[in-house]
């Protein structure tokens, strides 16, 4: 039965990145629910928090989520913050093989600092601030069924190794 691939983790630690290196290498189409939820939205995601709030933007993340689990198998990269939202995982796991990308703290907030596109990380000190969110997410990101670490690899080595360890541990 062919399956979605859902990658959970902190912002920077190469979701979107791995996710698109991964459908190339396996045919699926690649979804990034951020930039769905942007367009669906009209709206960058920072101005929807700006306007609407984080649960405005929470309830869009889980909808946009939810319909691409119900189409076709794909290559799904999920926001920093969706596996903390309730139900989240568990109407996931239905559907997909989720996949936590362990990234430290420090070059997460190197790469999602650079993108200046992450409102959590905006005006505070990115390492102390993506430390405080790896605090209060990781009990969900270890719920993945799968964990890879992304420390000192390439997005291409990453996405190798996701889906061996997915084809192989999980029939994938």
């Amino acid at each position: 039965m062919k399956r979605h691939l859902l990658l959970i983790g902190l912002p920077g630690s190469g979701k979107t990145s791995v996710g698109r290196q991964i459908a190339r290498t396996v045919g699926y189409p690649f979804v990034d629910i951020d930039a769905v939820v942007e367009v669906r939205a009209g709206k960058t995601i920072a101005r929807i928090f700006d306007e609407e709030g984080e649960p405005r933007f929470r309830t869009l993340e889980l909808e946009e989520t939810d319909r691409a689990l119900n189409n076709e198998p794909a290559i799904i990269a999920t926001g920093g913050g969706w596996a903390a939202q309730p139900g989240a995982l568990e109407r996931a796991r239905a559907h997909a093989v989720i996949v936590y990308l362990e990234t430290p703290p420090p070059p997460a907030a190197a790469r999602a600092a650079a993108s200046d596109t992450r409102p959590l990380l905006q005006g505070r000190h990115p390492e102390g601030r993506m430390e405080e969110l790896l605090t209060l997410r990781a009990p969900f990101y270890e719920q993945a069924d799968l964990t890879v670490s992304t420390q000192d690899r390439t997005a291409a080595a990453v996405a190798a190794a996701v889906v061996e360890l997915a084809r192989s541990r999980v029939g994938w």
